[in-house]
């Protein structure tokens, strides 16, 4: 992925080397190093660093202390905290980072007034976002980078026959996660079948329980088209089940829509635990 480059005043285009440290003998915080999205400005080092292959962050899309002021974001995120050289202010941080942005294509969400706060702009292209702040700090001038690329985490635990009786035995339910659909179909993914083939297991395992199997979904779309959706989806499951030899008397079929939320539906972390299979365990006959 090309780094983008800032623009200092002699117009100058500096490249991912061209860094120096703050002070004679300051070098960066072990460890740490320049994005991949957009370079330091000339002598200015770095001090703190960190690097998230998922986690959760906010950046500013508004003016500071108001109530839209932050956005949060969920995905791959890195941080990295510059101290410069006095001669640098904080707002000529700032609008090098808006040209090298603009410059790159980027899209300026947000840009600060400097009468108004201390100098910050956020930029995004796609999923890809970028924000800078800048501050002082004694007669040094600071500012924090911060890049996100918004994605859903990527599902790693799997489902497991004996965990999943574990939790039924403890809670009477259990969100089976990884039985994935096509968007807005009811048609399974590749992949599902191991989660799948763990509640085949359950059943088989323990013949007397039976099971109102759940559809659920996040609150993307209308309500009524949802809550259909979730109804197909879950006599999908249904039906997979009955074709490997379960008695069709141990499961019902039963969509809720997004009736029934388990996380925070305005991010893209929240919303993909919304959309799950849940297995209720029924009262015995």
């Amino acid at each position: 992925m090309r780094r983008i480059a800032w623009f200092v005043a002699a117009g100058l285009m500096l490249g991912a080397g061209s860094a120096w440290a703050q002070r004679p003998g300051d070098p960066d915080e072990e460890g740490c190093k320049d994005s991949k999205l957009l370079t330091r400005m000339a002598g200015c080092t770095i001090v703190e660093c960190s690097t998230k292959e998922f986690d959760a962050t906010e950046v500013r899309v508004g003016p500071a202390e108001t109530d839209s002021s932050m956005k949060p974001l969920e995905g791959a995120v890195e941080t990295i905290k510059y101290y410069c050289p006095a001669k640098y202010s904080m707002l000529q941080v700032v609008r090098n980072a808006e040209s090298a942005l603009k410059t790159a294509g980027y899209t300026i969400v947000y840009t600060s007034k400097p009468q108004e706060d201390d100098p910050a702009i956020t930029a995004r292209k796609g999923p890809q976002w970028i924000s800078v702040g800048a501050w002082l700090v004694n007669d040094i001038t600071a500012y924090t980078l911060t890049t996100v690329k918004v994605q859903e985490m990527e599902q790693q635990l799997t489902a497991d026959a004996s965990a999943m009786a574990d939790a039924v035995i403890k809670t009477g339910s259990v969100a089976v996660y990884g039985i994935n659909f096509d968007t807005g179909k009811a048609t399974l993914q590749a992949g599902s079948e191991q989660p799948l083939g763990e509640v085949l297991k359950l059943l088989q395992e323990h013949q007397e329980w039976r099971f109102e199997v759940q559809g659920h979904t996040d609150n993307v779309g209308a309500k009524a088209a949802n809550l259909g959706l979730s109804e197909q989806r879950a006599k999908t499951v249904v039906a997979w089940l009955t074709a490997k030899g379960i008695a069709p008397g141990r499961l019902v079929a039963k969509g809720y829509g997004d009736a029934q939320p388990v996380a925070d539906n305005t991010t893209d972390a929240g919303r993909a635990q919304n959309r799950r299979v849940e297995l209720k365990k029924l009262n015995e006959e």
